[in-house]
């Protein structure tokens, strides 16, 4: 049995596709497969893919376009290896990243099913590096959350402590990933944690402390669209939110600040204030904050100041700020 499928789903991405291939052909481990889903493209990605003459190479093809989830489902259907590792069509991965993760589980349980790593974002220009710095410096003052087990991630990953990104980071059991039913294909978002929580059903997951992929910060869905699958996601999870919560957990908060941010970046100011009235605020989120308030007025000219006061205001009426 091959040891690891590797399942790369793409849809009209033919310039990123074969950097994505290689760095999965590139690992310091032999065994593997890289399985395509081509998701009914139409650029060249079929041309990119027939330039590939190595047998580790497996192309998929749906004859029309299904959607990222489905494709990852497809990929999982096919998969030939004792594990199967996911990567998104426009990132990259270190050579040793499947190295590094079975190293991570090598000496434990049958317990233990897979293993997610860090990643780290491509923010290019003057802006995007400034980002990056003041958001890796205010994160020190946040309390690091628990990143290893099953029942102690559950809470870290609802409340968006832990990002496990199955979509590119994430190496599990091909029977496990299989048990738990894949991705969910009526999910438009959030649907690497939602798949990692099904996972956790089945075992744990253990975590290794470096950023062995490189993701592309790529478009976000409507504000709407995500707030539709926030409500689907926590509504799943219902009770499990209510436990966390309980325990002191900011779960619904924390949804309240991604979708003020996706709001705000829309240029639509007042339902992003109305989010952000109720968001978990803390000194790592201002970076981010800032960010998307600077694309929201560039995308939708408005009066700065009312903009900064309705902002201001918002933060300042949330269930967390500096002070606590």
């Amino acid at each position: 049995m091959t040891r690891v499928s590797v399942i790369i789903p793409t849809y009209n991405r033919a310039a990123t596709l074969s950097r994505a291939i290689d760095s999965a052909l590139e690992q310091t481990i032999d065994d593997l497969e890289v399985v395509v889903v081509d998701d009914g493209s139409t650029d060249d990605t079929d041309s990119v893919l027939a330039a590939y003459d190595d047998p580790r190479v497996r192309p998929v093809v749906h004859a029309t376009n299904r959607g990222a989830n489905v494709a990852r489902n497809t990929g999982l259907e096919h998969a030939r290896g004792e594990y199967v590792a996911f990567l998104d069509s426009d990132d990259e991965w270190h050579p040793e990243k499947l190295e590094r993760q079975f190293a991570a589980l090598e000496g434990r349980s049958d317990d233990w099913v897979g293993v997610y790593c860090d990643s780290t974002y491509d923010l290019s220009g003057t802006g995007g590096r400034l980002r990056s710095v003041a958001a890796s410096v205010l994160a020190r003052s946040d309390d690091e959350p628990t990143r290893e087990g099953n029942e102690e991630l559950v809470g870290e990953i609802l409340a968006d402590n832990v990002q496990p990104g199955a979509g590119s980071t994430l190496l599990v059991r091909t029977d496990v990933a299989s048990a738990a039913g894949g991705f969910d294909e009526d999910l438009d978002r959030f649907q690497d944690p939602e798949f990692c929580l099904r996972v956790l059903e089945h075992g744990k997951l253990a975590y290794v402390d470096e950023a062995l992929v490189r993701r592309e910060e790529t478009g976000y869905p409507s504000a709407d669209v995500i707030a539709n699958a926030s409500e689907q996601y926590l509504s799943t999870y219902e009770d499990e939110v209510e436990r966390f919560e309980d325990e002191g957990y900011e779960i619904r908060s924390s949804h309240a600040l991604v979708l003020a941010k996706r709001y705000v970046a829309e240029g639509r100011f007042l339902r992003g204030a109305w989010y952000l009235r109720t968001a978990a605020v803390s000194p790592r989120t201002y970076p981010g904050i800032c960010w998307v308030a600077g694309s929201g007025v560039r995308r939708r000219p408005l009066p700065i100041a009312a903009t900064l006061v309705a902002l201001l205001v918002a933060a300042t009426l949330g269930r967390r700020t500096l002070s606590r």
